[in-house]
């Protein structure tokens, strides 16, 4: 999603000169679009994202809409305390960027992981926090933020080339997008991880089960009203995301089931055991904590079995 996040703003820039692009020494054969063209709007901050959002508050306190670029632990966790006591205090319009949402930099090891930050930024009030599902959806989000007044987290995932069939790059903030229809349960998942959500609804569905997929890409501001009426016409739901199972959409699901009283089943995918043993590609660790397609079919089917024989 990079390249088609970097030119989105660069196509923002081009109508409002109020946006500023900084990066904690990050983002080479990336973000050079937006440098080539707004040189005097474009801000290696080195490795110091504390200050990058310090600086960064400032800006948005002077008028200006900055981006925050880094790899989602740096852009995240790093800053914490100063995007709380900064932009999130002051109600001003610092747009956090975050790459490699889930595990995307898995070689790199546990220290680069993007698997808590959904969680601790959906805590933070009025924090728009957007984790699109595929290159197309990025860029409809980064149009969207500039209609959004506050600070805002943005979640990207590396791959240009990812689609979610049936999603057509769409977005709106405090809704879901419905990307497959389904009778007998309903997958709901956030992030790049959306395509391989498709792929085991179609092969559940081969297997006579009908599932509907739905994309939550806005998680805040939450799309409840959505939630609600999706879980309310289905017995069975499922989330599934690249992110711990507590604090992204899985709790955001079982908050809104709960405090709605839907008789509704939830069944939690995500990191739920150790995950500081290893690294590796991304795909070997969607295996090892059972979010790959296959895994998910699995799941689903058991889940199922169960509460039917229940």
């Amino acid at each position: 999603m990079r390249t088609a996040f970097v030119h989105a703003l660069v196509e923002l820039a081009e109508h409002d000169e109020r946006v500023v692009l900084m990066t904690g020494d990050l983002g080479f054969m990336a973000l050079e679009p937006f440098r080539d063209r707004f040189p005097d709007r474009y801000f290696n901050m080195g490795v110091a994202e504390q200050n990058m959002v310090g600086v960064a508050t400032g800006l948005a306190d002077a008028g200006f809409i900055p981006f925050c670029y880094s790899i989602v632990p740096f852009a995240v966790l790093r800053p914490y305390e100063f995007i709380r006591n900064g932009p999130v205090l002051h109600g001003l319009p610092v747009r956090i960027v975050g790459m490699g949402g889930g595990f995307e930099y898995g070689t790199a090891g546990p220290t680069h992981y993007g698997i808590e930050d959904v969680g601790v930024m959906r805590l933070l009030q009025d924090m728009a926090v957007i984790a699109p599902a595929d290159a197309e959806q990025a860029t409809t989000a980064v149009s969207a933020l500039s209609e959004w007044p506050g600070p805002a987290y943005l979640r990207l995932g590396k791959n240009d080339k990812l689609r979610v069939p049936g999603l057509d790059g769409r977005f709106e903030l405090g809704r879901v997008q419905e990307v497959r229809s389904g009778s007998d349960v309903v997958l709901f998942t956030m992030g790049s991880v959306g395509a391989a959500v498709v792929e085991a609804a179609e092969e559940l569905e081969r297997e006579g089960i009908s599932a509907a997929v739905v994309v939550v890409a806005s998680v805040s501001p939450a799309p409840r009203a959505d939630i609600i009426r999706l879980v309310s016409g289905c017995r069975h739901a499922v989330t599934i995301e690249a992110h711990v199972s507590n604090g992204g959409i899985g709790s955001l699901v079982g908050e809104t089931i709960a405090e709605s009283g839907a008789a509704c089943r939830l069944l939690r995918m995500g990191v739920d055991r150790p995950y500081g043993e290893r690294g590796g590609s991304e795909a070997f660790l969607h295996e090892t904590h059972g979010i790959s397609a296959p895994c998910i079919v699995d799941r689903v089917r058991r889940h199922l079995e169960l509460k039917s024989a229940s």
